[in-house]
């Protein structure tokens, strides 16, 4: 059997806020509002549910989505135009830079529950020429 990731819950103060804030960043769909989620679909076809909750019951998540070229300048315009704070440190210690590791580009940011959003160009498995490391 193959096991693929169909789908994450992903709790934030307002469902609709958050996903509007990643479609948008990402240029993606929001789905229509599904029982308590709003969907938003990536293109390997992963879901993300989004709940709302109350935020002292919100834990800070990590999610990286890995883009193209192309994408990433469009999504990394969006971030600039809408005066996002971005970094090129998961940790946050280098604002307003992004990094270029494994011969990529990458950069952190936070949506708007507090949860730590990630765009990159190359999977951390390949080396300085794109290809893969194992």
């Amino acid at each position: 059997m193959s096991v693929e990731l169909n789908h994450t819950i992903v709790y934030s103060q307002d469902k609709r806020e958050s996903a509007e804030f990643l479609a948008n960043i990402l240029d993606l769909e929001v789905g229509a509002e599904w029982g308590p989620f709003i969907p938003v679909a990536t293109s390997n076809g992963v879901t993300l549910d989004f709940a709302t909750i109350p935020a002292e019951s919100i834990t800070m998540q990590h999610y990286a989505f890995l883009i193209s070229d192309e994408e990433f300048d469009e999504a990394f315009g969006r971030i600039r135009q809408a005066g996002i704070t971005y970094y090129a440190d998961p940790h946050g210690k280098q604002p307003g830079e992004i990094n270029h590791h494994h011969g990529g580009r990458g950069l952190y940011f936070k949506d708007p529950a507090g949860h730590g959003m990630e765009i990159l160009t190359r999977p951390y498995d390949t080396d300085e020429q794109g290809t893969s490391g194992a």
